[in-house]
């Protein structure tokens, strides 16, 4: 765990695949891959009733078709997405909320656990759980500052809001890394095919880091 941990703090750009599966997630990975994106999350659908299939298959080809890569699975609000997570060979599971059920479940797997927190008692609890890196953003880099003063042993992944304007600001302020979905799976390019762009935006995030 402290190795996928240690990745993710050097490579700093986490790609959200959220709703792309099969060979359409395929193309977006390779010419993300191609700009320097190493890690990879991919995200169970709350209202797909295939999610864990779909999910799991996901993971399992970033795995085999891309072995430098670190990948793991996203919303994960569930014991049953932490096990489908580890069968399918992910590495890490973030969740939107902290719970401590799902946390111990992820030690117990041998995956990174990456919770959402927001307030300083959730921060706290999470990371006694066993938490390794909590995503946040919405609440600007302000209130990070004012969390990590107190809470300066925990490590943060912005996950929301973040381009190529802000990512220096974030890592500035103390984030570890961030997950990145809208820039990086912009649907209007995907839709176009222009993964060249997808290529070269990947390259900027990952020259900024």
């Amino acid at each position: 765990m402290s190795d996928v941990v240690k990745f993710i703090e050097d490579n700093k750009v986490l790609v959200i695949c959220r709703g792309y599966y099969g060979d359409d997630l395929r193309k977006v990975i390779t010419a993300l891959h191609k700009g320097g994106i190493r890690m990879a999350e991919v995200t169970f659908d709350q209202a797909d009733p295939d999610a864990i299939e779909k999910t799991c298959g996901a993971i399992r080809m970033i795995r085999e078709e891309f072995p430098d890569m670190k990948v793991g699975s996203g919303t994960v609000t569930c014991v049953e997405h932490v096990i489908a997570t580890k069968e399918a060979g992910g590495e890490f599971c973030l969740s939107p909320n902290v719970n401590i059920d799902v946390i111990k479940a992820t030690k117990a797997a041998g995956l990174v656990s990456i919770p959402g927190a927001m307030t300083p008692s959730e921060i706290l609890d999470a990371h006694d759980a066993g938490a390794e890196i909590f995503p946040a953003g919405w609440l600007g880099l302000g209130y990070l500052k004012d969390v990590k003063g107190p809470v300066n042993h925990v490590k943060f992944l912005a996950a929301a809001g973040v381009n190529e304007e802000n990512f220096a600001d974030f890592l500035k302020a103390g984030y570890s890394a961030a997950g990145i979905s809208g820039r990086l799976l912009d649907k209007k390019v995907i839709a176009e095919g222009n993964y060249d762009e997808l290529t070269r935006r990947a390259q900027t995030f990952v020259k900024i880091a």
